[in-house]
C-alpha cells in the first residue's frame, strides 16, 4: 500500500520503523518543524525526521497542515492510505478525505477512554488496571473515529510513564501493520465509538504536574510514577522547584500535608491527605537526579518544613 506517514515523536518513530520493515512504500513523512531543545536552545530535528532521513524519505515539514501548498503536495503523492500517530496538529477534512483508504490513527489508551493529548499519563494517575492501543478511523472530532483494532496491555504496579510508553509504542506498530493488512485486504471492520466510558486527558501543563499534598498518598505516587521520565511531579521548598522522581506510600504520623515527617538515608517522608510518602529520588532545579539521602548532603531540609504546590 502506498501510505504517507504523518508522526513526530519518539512513540510515532516506532510506528514507522515497522512500517520500513513492511512491505508498504512510504512516499513521504510529514513531521513538525525543527524545534530549539536543550540548553543551547539549538534546533533539532523530531525522532521522526531522524528516522526517515536515515531511510532516505522525502520529509514534508509544513508549519500548518491547512496550508494549500502543502495539501497541493499531499495530492501530488497520490496516497492509497495516511497514517498519522503522535502528529502534532489536528487534520483537516481536506486531508481526510484524500485517500482512497481514508487516514487512520495510532492512539495509546482503549478508545473511548483517555482521548486526547497525554492518554498514557492519564491512565496511571488515575489507577487504572489495564490500558492499550486503537487504532481508528480519522474523523474530525478529537479521537472520536471509529475502531479498526484494539491491544490491552496490563499496567504493572511500578510502571512509568515511560515503561508504559515503550510497550504501547512497540504493541501500536505491531497493532497497526495488521490493521493495515486488513484494510488491504477489504477485512478491516469499523466499530463506532460508544459515548459511555468516554474521558479526556489533556495536555500536561504546568499545573497538572504541580503535586497537590492534600491528596491521598497512593495518588501522589501514581502522579511521580505517570511522569517519571519527562516532565517529572513537582513541589517547592521555600520558592525552589524540586522534581520528585520515585517514592513509595508509607504510614502516616499525624502530619499535615506537605510537611516533612522525617529525613534518613533512606529518603525524604512527607505527609499527604491519609498516609505518607517516603520519596526515594529528587532533583533540584538545575541539578542532576538523585537519590534522597545524596540530596539532603547538599540541600537544607528539616523535618517539619512543608512542600507546597506554589513558590
Amino acid at each position: 500500500m502506498r501510505i504517507v506517514f504523518m508522526g513526530t515523536p519518539d512513540f510515532a518513530a516506532a510506528s514507522l520503523e515497522a512500517l520500513l520493515a513492511s512491505p508498504n512504500q512510504i512516499l513521504a513523512v510529514v513531521t513538525q518543524p525543527d524545534r530549539p531543545r536543550g540548553r543551547g536552545q539549538r534546533l533539532q530535528p523530531s525522532p521522526v525526521k531522524m528516522v526517515a532521513e536515515k531511510a532516505g524519505l522525502r520529509v514534508l515539514q509544513p508549519q500548518s497542515v491547512r496550508e494549500e501548498s502543502f495539501q497541493r503536495q499531499l495530492e501530488a503523492l497520490v496516497p492509497d492510505l495516511i497514517v498519522v500517530v503522535a502528529f502534532g496538529q489536528k487534520i483537516p477534512p481536506e486531508i481526510l478525505e484524500l485517500p482512497p483508504y481514508g487516514c487512520i490513527n495510532v492512539h495509546a489508551s482503549l478508545l473511548p477512554r483517555w482521548r486526547g493529548a497525554a492518554p498514557i499519563q492519564a491512565a496511571i494517575m488515575a489507577g487504572d488496571a489495564e490500558t492499550g492501543v486503537s487504532i481508528m478511523y480519522m474523523d474530525e472530532g478529537w479521537d472520536t473515529g471509529d475502531i479498526i483494532l484494539k491491544r490491552e496491555v496490563e499496567i504493572e504496579p511500578a510502571e512509568t510513564g515511560g515503561s508504559l510508553h515503550d510497550k504501547l509504542a512497540k504493541l501500536g506498530a505491531e497493532t497497526l501493520l495488521n490493521a493495515i493488512r486488513l484494510l488491504a485486504e477489504g477485512k478491516a471492520t469499523r466499530t463506532p465509538q460508544p459515548e459511555e466510558g468516554a474521558c479526556y486527558a489533556p495536555k500536561l501543563t504546568g499545573e497538572s504536574l504541580l503535586i497537590d499534598w492534600n491528596r491521598k498518598a497512593e495518588a501522589v505516587e501514581r502522579q511521580i510514577r505517570a511522569l517519571n521520565p519527562y516532565p517529572g511531579a513537582r513541589t517547592y521548598h521555600n520558592g525552589t522547584l524540586l522534581r520528585i522522581w520515585r517514592g513509595k506510600v508509607v504510614r502516616g504520623e499525624g502530619g499535615e500535608p506537605g510537611q516533612i515527617l522525617s529525613l534518613s538515608k533512606t529518603g525524604i517522608v512527607v505527609q499527604a491527605k491519609d498516609d505518607a510518602l517516603l520519596i526515594e529520588e529528587i532533583q533540584r532545579a538545575g541539578g542532576g537526579k538523585m537519590p534522597a539521602g545524596a540530596f539532603l548532603n547538599g540541600y537544607s531540609l528539616a523535618r517539619g518544613d512543608f512542600f507546597r504546590r506554589d513558590e
